[in-house]
């Protein structure tokens, strides 16, 4: 553990860490509902949720490709809703739009501004969709303040995995694990692959949820600026 307690490399999880992924998820939902003529609601993106949040926690788990877990998810939902469509077509169409959900979470925007501002860096790590990650991060308003980015589906491996953090370890050359910081919503995806590897992680928990888990972090916040105190 870094006893300094400040950090040169920030690692941030994307969805719902810097990017405010359930809006974007209801406003690209809502849009291929609009635009196939289905009716939509709360309930229904709410029940979307729940499958969605289910198929990639098998995919964290590995009993899911992330191929299959993008056709899974749309079978499941449309069968539970009783629609008639076809899963890949939806799925292509549906991640085009959520690609254009460049909404940040409250704070990123500051907190990625203060920490590159003094010469440190920060980084992506995320195990969503490459082409959707590309995209948000083009179109974002924090771009010109990530140095690179890590996805899953191009590392070959997807967090918690020691694997596909040795992968950004060495792309991050001469920077040793105290130096680094995670910061991530995912108890079971950053925390956990923060501590296979031995770097310290920063649980965001703006929702003050209960972590009655074996997975403990270094550091737990509520808000995005409380990162400020770890640079």
């Amino acid at each position: 553990m870094n006893m300094t307690g400040k950090y040169d490399i920030f690692l941030f999880d994307a969805d719902n860490t810097l990017y405010d992924y359930d809006k974007a998820e209801a406003h690209a939902l809502q849009t291929m509902f609009e635009q196939c003529g289905f009716t939509y609601s709360e309930d229904v993106r709410l029940l979307y949720r729940e499958i969605n949040e289910q198929a990639w926690r098998d995919y964290e788990s590995g009993n899911l490709s992330k191929e299959a877990l993008q056709i899974v998810r749309f079978e499941r939902f449309f069968d539970q809703i009783g629609v008639k469509y076809d899963p890949n077509d939806f799925n292509s169409r549906y991640l085009a739009e959520l690609g254009k959900g460049t909404f940040l979470v409250d704070g990123a925007l500051e907190i990625c501004r203060a920490i590159t501002e003094i010469g440190k860096r920060i980084y992506i790590i995320t195990n969503v969709v490459l082409a959707t990650q590309q995209s948000r991060i083009k179109h974002s308003l924090i771009k010109d303040y990530i140095s690179d980015f890590f996805v899953s589906e191009y590392v070959g491996y997807q967090k918690p995995d020691i694997r596909y953090f040795e992968h950004v370890l060495q792309r991050i050359p001469q920077i040793a694990k105290e130096q680094i910081l995670i910061v991530g919503d995912s108890l079971s995806a950053d925390i956990a692959g923060g501590r296979n590897v031995g770097i310290d992680t920063c649980w965001f928990n703006p929702s003050g949820l209960a972590n009655d888990t074996k997975i403990k972090p270094t550091y737990e916040i509520r808000g995005l600026r409380e990162v400020d105190g770890y640079i």
